[in-house]
């Protein structure tokens, strides 16, 4: 497997810590947690989307594109970490932002990842839910052609077979650091939306045959849907690496069971842990994908999902910045007098 054929910019900060969660595996009574720090990339507070970013980025420089389009939920974190890329390559930045949650508070359209995606320069327009977010994408790509820009368009999430080989090779990266630290990974965890995230563990585990399973938390769709978009896009990477049925569909698991009411709407499961890990590891999660991923993991440690004994490692896809359109979910006390 030669990722080095690819073209790719770099400008994450790889690799990411990989750490124990010594508090958190103590207060659940094991398995041995550990937390692979994709907040920690770097790029605008960190985010899973940086390593997509990096192929993509350098496929739009590539084409000569001067501008890009994205797309994402109010809250985005993939369309603020591409407003920050854009920036830092000299590029025109155009947002759409489908309203999935109905929220109309500034708090929450205005704060967190909107508040970076405009101080980053880029255009920010919304679209109400439900939209077709390819469509709204491609007739805006239309309208920048017919004004002379030369647009790249890249898919909610980064997630296509381009984007996904930054997760390939982030299973890499794990698995090199797993070794180091004598850890026998017995399950990877993260949660899961456009699929791209999964789409490449998946890939890179099997492409280097490490035996590792991946369970992927659905924020978004019933599991059926969701396993089906991994599947489809696992295929489709493996297939642009030259390795063609690598991926089965075997391979591809999710548990859709904590997306609560929708995407982006909080739960109390989500909530309590994004607490705890506040208050026992002082790390933050983000509410709409790695709280309910933690949620999901914590909920299946205590129905007995994975061995006592192991090493089980959570792949931390960022995102804190999203805390600040939820102020009001927390309940958290005022000052002490």
């Amino acid at each position: 497997m030669n990722l080095a054929r690819f073209p790719r910019l770099r400008f994450g900060h790889f690799p990411t810590p990989l750490e124990p969660m010594r508090r958190l595996s103590e207060r659940l009574g094991g398995p041995r947690l550990w937390i692979k720090r994709d907040d920690c990339t770097g790029l605008s507070t960190g985010g899973n989307k940086t390593r997509k970013l990096e192929y993509l980025m350098a496929d739009a420089l590539a084409r000569k594109a001067d501008t890009i389009v994205t797309q994402g939920a109010t809250q985005s974190n993939h369309a603020r970490q591409t407003a920050a890329i854009a920036a830092k390559l000299g590029l025109a930045c155009h947002i759409l932002l489908e309203d999935r949650t109905g929220y109309d508070d500034a708090e929450y359209t205005l704060n967190g990842n909107v508040l970076l995606d405009r101080l980053h320069g880029a255009s920010v327009s919304k679209r109400p839910g439900g939209a077709d977010m390819n469509v709204e994408m491609a007739a805006l790509a239309e309208t920048l052609t017919a004004e002379g820009r030369t647009p790249y368009v890249i898919p909610g999430g980064g997630s296509n077979p381009i984007g996904a080989l930054g997760y390939v090779n982030a299973a890499l990266e794990l698995t090199y650091q797993a070794g180091e630290q004598g850890l026998d990974i017995g399950h990877v965890v993260h949660a899961t939306g456009s699929a791209g995230t999964q789409a490449g563990l998946v890939t890179g585990l099997k492409a280097i045959n490490a035996g590792i399973p991946v369970l992927g938390i659905g924020v978004r769709a019933p599991k059926p849907q969701q396993e089906e978009n991994v599947f489809a896009l696992a295929r489709a990477t493996a297939e642009r690496m030259g390795l063609d049925g690598v991926v089965e569909r075997s391979d591809v698991v999710a548990n859709c069971d904590y997306v609560g009411q929708g995407y982006g709407i909080p739960t109390a499961g989500m909530v309590a842990a994004v607490k705890l890990l506040a208050e026992t590891e002082g790390i933050l999660l983000d509410p709409v994908y790695s709280g309910k991923g933690m949620a999901g993991l914590i909920d299946q440690i205590e129905r007995g999902y994975f061995e006592k004994d192991s090493d089980v490692v959570f792949i931390h896809t960022g995102g804190a910045a999203a805390l600040f359109g939820y102020p009001n979910a927390f309940d958290l006390p005022g000052y002490v007098a």
